[in-house]
């Protein structure tokens, strides 16, 4: 049951994952791993956003997933870290947002979840540069990745894919040279590997 409090975050945001370049689960398809499953990092710098009257601009969140096989049968293990220079109220909103029970494209990732291992919160620092994106969460996770480049430069771009975090938007296909995670049990350790990167809009 989703809550009648409207929202909307914008900014950038980027994912890292163990499949190969590149990553076919935002094409229904099974990931490419040796193991046939997905782990990814996901971390959203939000530039501007609201939830009600609580504004939740200049935070970030960050999320770590294991999925057992194709994205959408579901199963997924999550667990999820707010911007540890939130206020209560904003981890609360934040917590409701990318939790699901708000509504919007959260709420259809949240019917994919499997297993929450946890909500918390961290530092998260994020950076992003020209072809390259990085995140630090806390002793946690690292992570970073760089656009493929394409002819004459340009960025090598995705777009009409059926699923990904930012939909309606060109995915930036990239490469990552880090991605570490350790915390509730889960674990993962790679670099050269499939990353994405975009700009996103949500708003409910």
């Amino acid at each position: 049951m989703t809550t009648a409090t409207k929202w909307n975050l914008s900014g950038t945001y980027f994912e890292s994952c163990d499949c190969e370049i590149a990553c076919p689960c935002i094409f229904l398809r099974p990931p490419n791993t040796e193991k046939g499953d997905c782990n990814v990092l996901i971390t959203w710098n939000i530039e501007n956003g609201s939830f009600g009257d609580t504004d939740v601009s200049g935070l970030k969140v960050a999320m770590a997933t294991h999925a057992p096989g194709l994205m959408i049968d579901g199963n997924w293990k999550v667990a999820l870290y707010l911007d540890e220079n939130a206020s209560e109220s904003q981890q609360a909103a934040l917590g409701q947002i990318f939790g699901g029970q708000a509504g919007g494209v959260f709420e259809i990732f949240a019917g994919f979840i499997g297993e929450i291992l946890g909500v918390g919160t961290a530092s998260i620092e994020y950076s992003a540069d020209g072809k390259n994106r990085s995140v630090k969460v806390g002793n946690i996770a690292e992570a970073a990745i760089e656009g493929i480049e394409g002819l004459d430069g340009a960025d090598v771009t995705i777009s009409g894919n059926p699923l990904g975090v930012s939909l309606g938007v060109p995915a930036i296909v990239a490469t990552s040279t880090v991605n570490r995670f350790n915390d509730h049990g889960m674990s993962w350790d790679f670099s050269g590997k499939n990353g994405y990167y975009s700009d996103f809009s949500y708003e409910v």
